[in-house]
């Protein structure tokens, strides 16, 4: 799948300027938003993987390098590896098998409603998987999502290939699929609107899990769930679902470490 993996996060060479413009763009994208998760607390050590298809080719994407941590992962070290596992980008980086597993497959079968991808293991989020009714609507966060997330059984690690056609006949229609005791899979067909989700969504599920801490929740009606949904879509509205947020969280990045766009 890929070569071995070099104990220096930046050995690899930049590729400013030697990819496309629009491959470069979709790079710089990916480290910002790998930067932006672990400052946001989002990060499981070297594990978990956000990926990118690569903008104008057919079945590549692009995936953080496995064994560095979020905070080492810049533009140029970004693995770019087709559905098959081929390392096209000629990286010195290995990835992730499980990461790999899932994502080619979400990558190769869904369209476009999948060009971004996300899997994470914050504690809020395994705990509302790990939950008998996964996410209920008991707060503002929680009512965008009300029947609107797939969910997944437990099998194990996700290496194996021949699962991948249970996760996508469970998810659905849907862009959020929960696995059950493990954790979301968020998608979107942007970068922007998957990070705007994954935000949304872990905040519903610290208050779910903080609300469900004093006892009893009060659950929002189905009727007013349904008029939240609706009006959603006029906030969504002002500049693109998640794209004012995402550029607002580059920048508070950019001020700790901008060394994500090499």
């Amino acid at each position: 799948m890929a070569t071995q993996l070099k104990p220096d996060a930046n050995a690899a060479t930049g590729l400013e300027g030697k990819v496309s413009k629009e491959e470069w763009q979709a790079r710089l994208d990916l480290a910002a938003c790998y930067r932006i998760f672990d400052h946001l607390g989002w990060s499981e050590s070297i594990y978990n993987h956000i990926s990118l298809k690569v903008p104008g080719e057919e079945d590549t994407f692009l995936i953080n390098p496995f064994g560095l941590l979020y905070d080492e992962v810049t533009a140029s070290n970004l693995v770019k590896i087709d559905v098959e596992g081929n390392n096209v980008g000629g990286s010195p980086y290995m990835v992730n098998k499980a990461g790999f597993t899932q994502h080619a497959y979400f990558h190769k079968h869904l369209g476009s409603r999948a060009d971004a991808i996300c899997h994470v293991h914050t504690t809020a989020t395994m705990a509302v998987s790990s939950h008998k009714e996964g996410l209920l609507p008991t707060n503002f966060y929680a009512c965008n999502f009300q029947d609107q997330i797939g969910y997944h059984d437990f099998e194990g690690v996700t290496v194996r290939a021949e699962e991948g056609e249970r996760l996508v006949q469970n998810l659905g229609n849907h862009t959020i699929l929960m696995l059950r005791n493990h954790g979301p899979v968020v998608m979107d067909k942007g970068i922007q609107g998957m990070f705007v989700k994954m935000w949304a969504l872990q905040r519903a599920c610290e208050i779910q899990v903080a609300t469900l801490s004093q006892g009893e929740a009060n659950i929002v009606p189905q009727e007013v769930v349904d008029v939240h949904q609706r009006d959603l879509h006029v906030m969504q509205s002002q500049g693109g679902a998640g794209v004012f947020d995402f550029e607002a969280w580059k920048r508070r990045v950019d001020k700790i470490d901008d060394s994500w766009r090499t």
